[in-house]
């Protein structure tokens, strides 16, 4: 639990140092993530303890003299599986309550200290919409107070404007006095760019609408940021993402996802189909008796046409054809965020379900493992552990980004790690029961020793 909290502290260090902030919300935000990555650590502390536990009996003897005596591997295991289920019914309890709880304290906290000084919120190297109204691009940030700036582009997008304004300069500089509500951006050696024909609605007035454009040494932008100098860190402002919800509400919440999702399509396919005029596509012209009255038409229909008339119904194909491309092309962003979000609750309340039995199936790998190799302390079983515990991470991680992408459903995104790695736990209990080697490597050494001694013996003879 200790690696998993400084592994947190590690990634968000950069926006918490340096913001004036308390240390009680920094020991409160440790505090929540260390709730936050219990129900991880628990199947961990299942696998290595497992593996320990069982090695240790295998490497003094001991699982021998048990075995002597008359008491088996699954009788051994029996009172262990029970204190199994126990934990993992603790987890089930942890990720369906108190997760929930500890992810919606613990983003807000997080997304509140990041507020404190957006100075030090502005990233290099992208696009920071984090400022209302404002999107703010720079390649570096350097000086004593991180307050300068190099290559610098700001686009306007307050009210209805899209990237209408766009501000360059090579160099900036950021000044913030205490308690004002605005943040000044002293800008130097730049250009202003104001492009006016959004104001128009006509193609033919936004054709005669100007575009302004005007270079400057000096340039001030005054942002407001009163929404950054609340001082209320407990403030929640998000409620409803999928890790701060636990299953009844996933399960509602996916369910209004799918509807909206559904009614969504359903609004799109029928704009869709009374645009392009849907209905004519299925009816017989009116004249079709009278022109076609005992003639037999070809089943390819331009053949019907002389050649002038196949290049006009091609082209009018062509341009009806291009209109309802742009429109899907829009649409198809839109439809992909929607998507990959219902698929993420759906994903995730199938997860819960998958984790908390994570304990349990880890334990039926660790138990047998730590039986067969036969070794216990902290060497071995560590390695084991992680690299078992990696294995099951980096399935779970793909799983979740393949069910976002709609590539697999997300019930089976959700229990694929588990369904991979519960055949192994299977096989190595069987033979853990039976006695066996982990790997036996007398059927590959035997028949290779056998032909190596052939060989020594024909060149034996050879010589003599």
């Amino acid at each position: 639990m200790f690696v998993l909290v400084m592994q947190f502290l590690w990634f968000a260090f950069d926006n918490i140092a340096g913001k004036g902030i308390d240390f009680s919300y920094i020991l409160k935000i440790l505090g929540y993530t260390s709730l936050q990555v219990t129900p991880t650590a628990l199947p961990i502390g299942v696998l290595l303890s497992s593996i320990m536990a069982m090695g240790n009996l295998s490497e003094n003897y001991e699982m021998a003299a048990l075995k002597s005596a008359g008491i088996s591997l699954k009788r051994l295991m029996r009172p262990l599986i029970c204190i199994t289920l126990i934990i993992s019914a603790i987890n089930f309890l942890f990720l369906n309550n108190i997760y929930p709880y500890a992810s919606l304290k613990q983003r807000n906290l997080y997304f509140n200290m990041k507020k404190q000084k957006p100075a030090l919120a502005l990233v290099e190297g992208s696009f920071n919409t984090d400022i209302p109204g404002y999107s703010i691009y720079f390649e570096k940030k350097y000086g004593p107070k991180e307050n300068l700036l190099k290559n610098i582009r700001i686009y306007d997008l307050k009210g209805r404007k899209k990237n209408d304004i766009c501000i360059t300069a090579k160099r900036g500089e950021i000044t913030t006095q205490r308690g004002s509500k605005y943040m000044t951006l002293h800008l130097y050696d730049g250009y202003y760019y104001e492009d006016h024909t959004q104001e128009k609605k006509s193609q033919k007035n936004r054709e005669k609408m100007p575009a302004s454009s005007a270079k400057f040494e000096n340039y001030k932008v005054n942002i407001d940021i009163s929404a950054f100098n609340e001082n209320n860190l407990d403030l929640e402002r998000y409620k409803t993402h999928y890790l701060m919800l636990n299953i009844k509400q996933l399960n509602t919440q996916s369910d209004s996802l799918k509807s909206s999702y559904n009614s969504y399509l359903n609004n799109k396919a029928l704009g869709f189909y009374r645009k392009n005029n849907g209905k004519e596509l299925f009816q017989r012209p009116k004249n079709y008796d009278k022109n076609y009255r005992g003639e037999k038409l070809n089943k390819d229909i331009l053949e019907n046409f002389n050649l002038t008339s196949k290049i006009s119904i091609t082209q009018t194909a062509l341009s009806s054809v291009k209109k309802p491309l742009k429109r899907i092309k829009t649409f198809k962003n839109s439809y992909k965020t929607k998507r990959k979000i219902l698929n993420l609750y759906d994903f995730e309340y199938h997860h819960r379900w998958a984790f908390s039995l994570s304990c349990l199936m880890l334990f039926f790998i660790g138990a047998p493992l730590g039986s067969l190799i036969r070794k216990g302390g902290f060497g071995t079983p560590m390695v084991l552990a992680i690299l078992i515990f990696v294995g099951y991470f980096f399935i779970n991680s793909l799983s979740r980004n393949i069910a976002e992408e709609s590539s697999i459903s997300s019930a089976f995104g959700g229990w694929l790690a588990t369904l991979i790695l519960l055949p192994f736990g299977l096989i190595l209990t069987i033979r853990a029961t039976k006695g066996t080697r982990l790997v036996n490597l007398d059927k590959y050494t035997i028949p290779l020793s056998t032909i190596t001694k052939r060989v020594k013996s024909r060149k034996q003879t050879l010589k003599t």
